[in-house]
This record gives structure tokens, sequence and C-alpha cells, in this order.
């Protein structure tokens, strides 16, 4: 395919640092929109430095988060728009692109996956992955819907992302105390109801291009259970045998048709069920909790750099695991950090890859009640699940950490 001046012109809404970077290796010129509310100026000047411009704007107005789209593809002849980012901001952006004629794919598939609700019915129409669901727009249409439906139940807000807002409710106090949180966090509907899933948990990554999913890898997820379901490591790839692997391979690429995705990576949650595999939810980004470097790790593969040598033209290769990789996530007590011990013991261990631990004596530990207020993680590499699960304990166990407590009881299934 003959590249054309513009179809090397990029502009990401949202881009990490490393996005544009790689984009710009791929030889493409990047343009950025970044909101200044949302990262320190040091992160923005490291977004800035591989960009032909920065542009700053407020993602919560959609209407001038559009208008400075269409200003700059008109401007500088654009030929893509892409939004690797969080969900929230997705929608202004990629209908703007689509009305430009500039989006790789359709705003409806789009949403189709990013919304969890829209998701659900989309299976259900087509048969695709049951789940019994319901749908409520308010806090208190919820609490009706449970008292209808057998329990347990997950509850979850369907915009939402990172475990926030997600419970298990099993009785009236889980109810009140999920209603409780959802206010406090501000968590709007609309809220998806649904059956309690039981089974081992994954999430599936994959690279699209022209309508054709390509799975890069499955990773194997572990998290602290009912209420929050907070993720606490990951083990990629995922011990699977080859009649499991084939089963999560056909109801993602099921899924990703059904919505008419073209282009880009995805990421998508599986219970894998006594009944067969069962979609949790899906986003058009890549995966959180570093598992782009797990499949890095474990694969030398670099599926961020492979976005942008897809636009670029070339075809999708997916990669043959070669080592284990997994990711650990640390969990104290909430409370006034007074001294922290190890870091530099953990950081010279030969099979860490990657160490985050971002707060210093006289910091305050939050309580852990989704993925965004864990307290860092460590990445390793090994030879087996086994053995990189006892890696990961080691970390954990070199981290002392003498926290002063908050008066208030960490949450429940919060891990210690």
């Amino acid at each position: 395919m003959t590249r054309t001046a513009a179809s090397r012109r990029l502009l990401m809404v949202m881009p990490y640092s490393q996005f544009v970077r790689k984009a710009a290796e791929a030889g493409f010129e990047v343009w950025a929109i970044w909101d200044p509310s949302l990262r320190e100026r040091e992160y923005l000047d490291e977004v800035a430095a591989h960009a032909r411009e920065l542009l700053l704007t407020d993602f919560g107005d959609e209407a001038g988060l559009r208008a400075l789209i269409a200003e700059t593809v008109r401007a500088h002849d654009i030929g893509t728009v892409l939004h690797l980012g969080a969900e929230e901001s997705m929608p202004p952006a990629v209908a703007e692109a689509e009305a430009l004629g500039v989006s790789p794919n359709p705003a409806a598939a789009v949403t189709a996956l990013n919304d969890k609700a829209a998701m659900r019915e989309l299976l259900a129409a087509h048969g695709l992955s049951p789940v019994r669901s319901q749908v409520a727009a308010t806090a208190e249409e919820v609490a009706a819907a449970v008292a209808r439906l057998p329990l347990p139940v997950v509850v979850k807000p369907a915009r939402a992302s990172g475990s926030r807002g997600i419970a298990l409710v099993r009785d009236i106090d889980d109810l009140e105390e999920w209603t409780g949180r959802v206010t406090e966090g501000a968590l709007a509907g609309p809220y998806l109801i649904e059956e309690f899933l039981e089974g081992p948990e994954f999430s599936v990554e994959t690279l699209s291009a022209d309508g054709e999913h390509h799975v890069i890898g499955i990773t194997a997820k572990q998290t602290t259970g009912a209420p929050f379901f907070i993720e606490t490591a990951h083990v990629h790839p995922a011990p699977l045998g080859p009649e499991e692997r084939a089963a999560l391979h056909a109801v993602v690429i099921g899924l990703l048709d059904l919505a008419g995705y073209r282009f880009g990576p995805a990421h998508t949650e599986i219970v894998l069920t006594a009944h067969g595999p069962r979609v949790v939810e899906s986003q058009t980004r890549l995966g959180g909790d570093r598992i782009p470097l797990l499949i890095e790790t474990a694969s030398d593969y670099d599926i961020e750099a492979a976005i942008f040598r897809t636009l670029a033209g070339e075809p999708v290769e997916p990669p043959a695991p070669r080592h284990t990789a997994s990711v650990g996530f640390f969990f104290l007590p909430a409370g006034r950090l007074r001294s922290v011990e190890g870091v530099d013991a953990i950081r010279a261990l030969p099979y860490v890859q990657a160490l985050h631990f971002p707060f210093q004596p006289g910091d305050e530990l939050p309580p852990t009640t989704n993925s965004f207020t864990r307290h860092g993680y460590v990445v390793v590499d090994a030879e087996s699940p086994a053995e990189a699960r006892a890696r990961i304990a080691r970390v954990r166990g070199l981290l002392r950490a003498d926290v002063r407590e908050a008066a208030l009881a960490a949450p429940e299934g919060v891990l210690r």
C-alpha cells in the first residue's frame, strides 16, 4: 500500500509518553492532545519531546475536545486519530474522528466494547457468552432489581474501570455498602447487575487490523475476591491447555467481530466457568497492570510498538512465549508510613524487571478499594508459574513497611 503524507500524520488523544515515542519510531508525525489536570508538567514534557505539537484541553469539555480535534486534523492534514488512553474521554474523540473520516474504528464499535451494559446487550442478542443481567439507571433501581434476582449478583457501573464500584451483593448489608461506596466515589449509572460467574479469571490481549483479530496473549489473574475483586497478581502466559486456550480465543474474537471492531488493541476479561468462557468486560485499549511489560518479558514482543507498525501497514505476527512473567501488587495497611526497608534489595534481584513503590516516610497510604489505590507492584521473570509465585512472595517479604494504621479498619476484602 502506498503511504501518503497524510497517512503518516497521526493525532493521538491522551497518548502515554511511550506511545508517542514508538509512533515516531514507526515513522509517524505525531500531534498529541492531553488534559493538563491529569498529568504533571514533567510527564507532559516527555510527551512533547517526540510530538510535533502538544495541545492541551479539558477532557471534561466534550465540545471543546471535539473542536480541537477537528481544528488540528484540518490544519495539519491528519490521516488518523487514535485514542488509546482511558475510556472516559474516548466517546467524543472517536465520534469526531469518525465524522472527519479519520477514525480506524466506527464509534459504535468502541461504545459496544467499552460500555459494559452495551457489550452485555450485544452478546445476549447473538447468544454468545450468555450471562443473566439487568441494567439500572440509578442506585435505587439497582436495589429494586437486586430484590427480584437470585443472589449473589455482581453490581458495577457500566462505564467505570479499575475495579471501581464493583461488588458482590449477597445480602442487604452488601448492597448498602456498595450504595455508599458508589455515592461517595461519584460513580454514576447506568449500573449493570449480573449473575456471579465462578471460575478462574483471565485477560486476553488482541491486536486487530482490517477487521482481523490476532490474539497476542492470555494472562491469568488473581484477585482479592469479594467484595471488591481487586487484582493482586497476574501471570503470563496463562497456564492453559489447548482446548481452554482455543475456547477463550473463540469467544473474544466473536465479541470483536460482533462489535465491528476494525483496528487496534483490545483488552478482554474472561471467567472460565464450568459452562465455558464468559466475557466479563472489554476495552478498546491495552490492558493495564503492566500486562504489556509481561508480554514483552515473556515473549520479547512489544505490543505497544506493534500497534504503530500495524498502522503503518506491517502484518501482525503474534508472539510465542519463551518465559513466564508475573506482576504482584503490594497491599499495605492504610495509615501513615513511618519507614520502609527493602526497596534497594528488591531492585538488586536479577529477576526483577520493574519495581514501583511511590511512597516515602511521612506519606499517607490509602485504603485499597480499587486498582488505583494499591500500593505499588513488582514485575519478575521466571521459568514457570510456580517459580514466578515464589519470586513474588520473596519480594513481598523483603518489603518491610512500618505503618501507623488509620483509626478506621481497612475495608473487608483488602489483603494485609
